[in-house]
């Protein structure tokens, strides 16, 4: 958790003194304006908590590309963006979109399962270790177990991981995870509580008491 706190201390920092930009707030006006440097400094910010979003939800297969789509349609968007306190929430949106049109290409030529054996170990074994860490979802984040982690979502369905990646893992409140996913709080509360019972029987099943 200190390692997270600094590292954003660091990157406030960078985009202070390379801009000149005290609030983030300003640096999202100037990126609407078209400030190409300020939205390089907003992209070193967010890029590793998109990927990390984008890893848990798809995987390892195209992350980098996903990421990429992720930061154009944000760039593209930018303009369009009204209310810039909620930038945070609108990135995630734009992430799950991304992770959402990614799935739903993938069950063209493939179904889920195949899809799972395909790629799985490969993702875990690859990217485990970039990770970002997260900080109050001691349920999770505390096995010390990545790969566990990820057999354990890729167990849940679209609907269920999302919201327990939101929520548990990247330590969204439910009012936020509710608006990026465009359903009632009700609908988060019910889903996360599936979630955590079906990732608890998994873990269970692995040998791990709680």
């Amino acid at each position: 958790m200190s390692e997270m706190l600094a590292s954003k201390q660091a990157s406030k920092a960078d985009t202070e003194s390379e801009t000149g930009v005290q609030t983030e707030q300003e640096l999202i006006l100037l990126c609407q304006q078209g400030d190409r440097e300020c939205f390089r400094l907003l992209y070193q910010r967010y890029q590793q908590r998109v990927r990390s979003t984008l890893y848990q939800l798809c995987g390892k297969a195209l992350l980098d590309d996903l990421v990429q789509e992720v930061f154009l349609r944000v760039w593209k968007g930018l303009p369009k963006l009204k209310k810039t306190k909620y930038f945070s929430t609108w990135l995630y949106r734009i992430s799950w979109n991304v992770a959402t049109d990614r799935r739903r290409k993938l069950a063209k030529v493939r179904d889920k399962t195949s899809f799972n054996e395909q790629y799985a170990d490969k993702d875990r074994l690859e990217y485990d270790k970039d990770l970002s860490n997260t900080q109050d979802a001691p349920d999770l984040m505390h096995l010390h177990y990545q790969d566990l982690v990820q057999r354990g979502l890729d167990n849940l369905s679209f609907e269920h991981r999302s919201v327990l990646v939101l929520h548990d893992l990247e330590d969204l409140p439910q009012k936020e995870v509710a608006q990026i996913l465009d359903i009632p709080v009700g609908t988060v509360k019910s889903r996360l509580f599936h979630a955590r019972n079906l990732f608890k029987k998994f873990l269970q099943q692995q040998g791990i008491s709680f």
